[in-house]
């Protein structure tokens, strides 16, 4: 019986990881079912996303002409066979560079957000794990950087920065992500309070361990979350940034340079210079938003079953 013990127990451990696989594969197989059942909002989101992605790899190929190339003569004209949408002051095939706007949205979005959840885990994380006197200097110093208005701040470290794709990236992930790092580092101290936790450092686990095991698995709600939420809000921002002037460089077709320029400029000899941009960053975002905050429904198991769903 003695030699049986450890193979009873490696048969059981197998059968239960077999199950949890099972069950794994269960749920995720079920997900878009799920998702158009539970959450028509988030799937209608998710339908938006997925173009917006599919129109920016294949901007190229859906713009019929180059967005910067000016033809004066057809400046200002109004939809027509060659110009779907129109062409600003400039003679610019207004649908292109709407597409091309749709691109940079998108690359600014994500790549700024990744940093900026970069930047929250970091910060938030270690100040949340560690403790001590290194929390206390670390929400002193979130504090004192959210004491700033968050535009005066990003007008003014964008003033000395300059325009740019790079620069607008690097400061509004780094500024939302020194923000945002108070919900991570909640989420780490509600981790610390657990049994699991404490039973891991009672056994001695190592620090890395137990970050990998215990603490990343447990936070990925609120990351997806913030990250959700967070794409929304850069691209809203880049296209305050650039609407002000203070964004990307006037060549770049911009959604908030189009309302800035094209757009405040000639809104009322050609409202469409407005309307068309405007309209593109409302059912963005707020299809970004109704698809993350879905996905986090349904993959945050204290949220299932919840009012929310329906």
């Amino acid at each position: 019986m003695a030699e049986r013990v450890p193979d009873e127990r490696a048969v059981e451990g197998a059968a239960a990881a077999a199950t949890r696989r099972a069950e794994r594969r269960l749920f995720l197989g079920g997900l878009p079912r799920r998702f158009i059942k539970e959450q028509p909002l988030g799937a209608f989101g998710g339908v938006v996303l997925l173009a917006l992605v599919l129109v920016s790899i294949f901007a190229s190929f859906l713009a019929g002409h180059d967005p910067n190339q000016m033809t004066l003569a057809d400046r200002l004209q109004g939809p027509s066979a060659e110009y779907p949408l129109g062409t600003d002051q400039l003679g610019r095939d207004y649908l292109s560079r709407l597409i091309y706007g749709a691109r940079i949205s998108l690359f600014v979005g994500l790549a700024a957000t990744t940093l900026h959840v970069v930047v929250a885990v970091l910060i938030g994380g270690s100040a949340g794990f560690i403790g001590g006197k290194l929390d206390l200097l670390v929400q002193r110093f979130v504090d004192a950087w959210m004491s700033f208005p968050g535009l005066l701040l990003l007008l003014t470290i964008m003033s000395i920065a300059g325009q740019g794709l790079l620069q607008i990236i690097v400061i509004l992930g780094i500024s939302s992500g020194i923000s945002n790092s108070r919900v991570v580092r909640g989420a780490v101290i509600g981790i610390k309070e657990n049994d699991y936790f404490q039973a891991a450092q009672a056994i001695g686990e190592r620090t890395f361990g137990t970050l990998v095991r215990h603490v990343l698995p447990n936070i990925m709600a609120p990351i997806i979350v913030i990250f959700s939420i967070t794409i929304g809000g850069i691209i809203v921002a880049e296209a305050s940034l650039s609407f002000l002037g203070f964004g990307l460089p006037p060549g770049v077709p911009s959604w908030g340079g189009m309302l800035s320029r094209e757009g405040r400029q000639y809104m009322e000899m050609a409202p469409r210079l407005a309307i068309w941009p405007g309209l593109c960053l409302t059912i963005v975002v707020y299809s970004i938003n109704m698809f993350g905050d879905a996905l986090r429904d349904l993959l945050d198991p204290r949220l299932r079953g919840s009012v929310g769903r329906l």
